[in-house]
């Protein structure tokens, strides 16, 4: 096709057909031939809280998600510790998931840690066990040639004393992983971690090579109750230069394609403009559309804005 159309009259023009596997098809028209033809400047990947629904009703297990990504034409997956039972390792399914991945060609590139302590807390004992809490994980993610886990920065305390803590912990993991390959990543996850500005500091006072951010579009409510919401924008703007993983989270889409809440453009022009070239792990959590064709939109959308961008 010769001529680009824009996309929102390209849609209207096709009489604003349905979202997910049907939109899917219309790419090549969003896109000119010379854009088509861009790599996309960032890899893409899936997260497994993607699935949370099939996997929380038993409809997909640990070892059949890989696959499930790769028939999306996803080639590489991102775990969450608490899809394993028990939200503990279990050897002999880890070893059958490195040999699924390999046949399959599919990257394992990290595992989420959730539920595995307070590693913010300023009571030294439940910090420390925190911190080995999550050896588990680095040990399973260098198993799986994963490049790093993902973990969460909770506790009590003033926001001083929570950096002050986070910081050892933080400080303790990359030493731990020293070596194996594997990075120590925070998400901003609600509470302290969703402020920008403190997780950059905190960033920036432990200073090590393998330790930095995942930068996630959507998770920046630092208090529920309160309605306390950090700017998003100013939030990945300041996380970006620490990050070794970016989450592409996506909730709804309009009739266009676009995501509802978060400007992909926006948001993609500010992941190249630090320079990130990683993957891009899709999180998608809404609940209109179902699971598979939510990640879909959300692939579809990043892979127009990205070669746009490109």
């Amino acid at each position: 096709m010769e001529q680009q159309l824009d996309r929102r009259e390209f849609i209207t023009k096709a009489g604003k057909f349905g979202l997910g596997l049907g939109l899917i098809s219309a790419l090549p028209v969003y896109l000119g031939a010379q854009e088509l033809s861009k790599e996309l400047f960032f890899d893409i990947s899936l997260a497994q809280y993607s699935y949370h629904r099939a996997l929380q009703d038993r409809e997909m297990t640990n070892l059949e998600f890989p696959s499930k990504a790769k028939e999306l034409g996803i080639n590489a997956v991102e775990y969450v510790s608490f899809f394993f039972k028990d939200n503990k390792v279990n050897k002999t399914e880890i070893a059958e998931l490195k040999l699924r991945t390999d046949d399959i060609g599919v990257q394992n590139v990290l595992i989420m840690c959730a539920r595995s302590g307070n590693l913010a807390s300023s009571d030294e004992k439940e910090r420390k066990a925190a911190v080995a809490n999550h050896y588990q994980w680095v040990e399973t993610s260098s198993e799986l040639r994963g490049h790093a886990i993902r973990v969460d920065l909770r506790g009590k305390g003033s926001k001083e004393q929570m950096a002050g803590a986070s910081v050892k912990s933080l400080a303790e993991l990359c030493d731990y992983a020293k070596g194996s390959g594997v990075n120590i990543l925070v998400e901003n996850h609600g509470g302290a971690s969703s402020d920008g500005k403190w997780l950059s500091q905190v960033m920036t006072d432990v200073g090590l090579e393998n330790c930095g951010t995942l930068p996630d579009f959507g998770n920046f409510t630092i208090d529920r109750k309160k309605n306390i919401v950090y700017d998003k924008y100013k939030g990945i703007k300041e996380l970006m230069p620490f990050a070794k993983a970016v989450s592409a989270k996506s909730y709804d889409f309009d009739e266009f394609g676009e995501e509802t809440v978060i400007d992909y453009h926006k948001m993609l022009k500010m992941v190249k403009h630090a320079g990130y070239k990683g993957y891009v792990g899709i999180e998608y959590e809404g609940k209109r559309l179902e699971e598979t064709e939510g990640i879909l939109a959300t692939k579809q959308l990043l892979e127009i804005v990205g070669r746009k961008l490109s």
